[in-house]
């Protein structure tokens, strides 16, 4: 259980063996209202390519989820409880380096937390989305981490439409480097391998640990 701004939150905490202290990551969940909890399986399949790659690793139930304390926040304060773990990984750890990483509207959270911390001392180092969900941005919000970010979403996303990511990173003139899987639905169901493979691939100018 970690601190949290509206009570205590339900932490998984993964550190390889051999871990160097280089880099961090904390990985946030998909909606809390529709089943999303640390346990999803998108979620676990993140966490465990950073744990793969020697980086310690936290995942996390948002406020009202599993035994985290507090009620659902639109977002808002599921922000400040990301924001509360990222905190607590840099105390904990104080590695050179920490990553964020979301699936659905975790996705959004963690942008958004990239974005807010982007010109503080705490900024985020890399951030990964996976089948963020642009439509729920609220008008005119801009998400600019200033940091690499990649996005990865499936081509057959019932929930996430391509095109709308798409065109929303032509219109708002954020950079992401969009990486879509054919043949993959939102929660790329029988295609996890791939989400993987996607990652190390995205990421793999950063394995060599500083």
């Amino acid at each position: 259980m970690i601190a949290g701004p509206a009570g205590p939150l339900q932490a998984l905490v993964a550190v390889p063996d051999g871990y160097s202290g280089a880099r961090a990551a904390v990985v946030c969940h998909p909606h809390p209202l529709h089943g999303g909890s640390m346990d999803n399986k998108v979620v676990h399949t993140v966490a465990r390519t950073f744990e793969e790659m020697g980086i310690a690793t936290v995942r996390f139930n948002f406020r009202g989820v599993g035994a985290s304390g507090g009620t659902y926040d639109d977002g808002r304060g599921e922000t400040d409880d990301a924001a509360a773990i990222c905190n607590w990984v840099r105390a904990q750890w104080r590695p050179l380096e920490l990553w964020l990483a979301g699936f659905s509207f975790g996705a959004l959270v963690a942008a958004r937390l990239a974005t807010r911390e982007r010109a503080t001392p705490r900024a985020v180092a890399r951030l990964a989305t996976i089948a963020p969900p642009v439509e729920r941005l609220d008008p005119g919000e801009r998400i600019d981490p200033g940091c690499p970010w990649v996005i990865v979403q499936g081509d057959q996303d019932d929930l996430v439409n391509v095109d709308g990511v798409r065109a929303w990173i032509a219109q708002s003139g954020a950079l992401p480097h969009l990486v879509v899987i054919p043949g993959v639905d939102h929660f790329f169901h029988g295609r996890l391998h791939e989400l993987k493979a996607a990652l190390q691939a995205e990421l793999a100018g950063s394995r060599q640990e500083s």
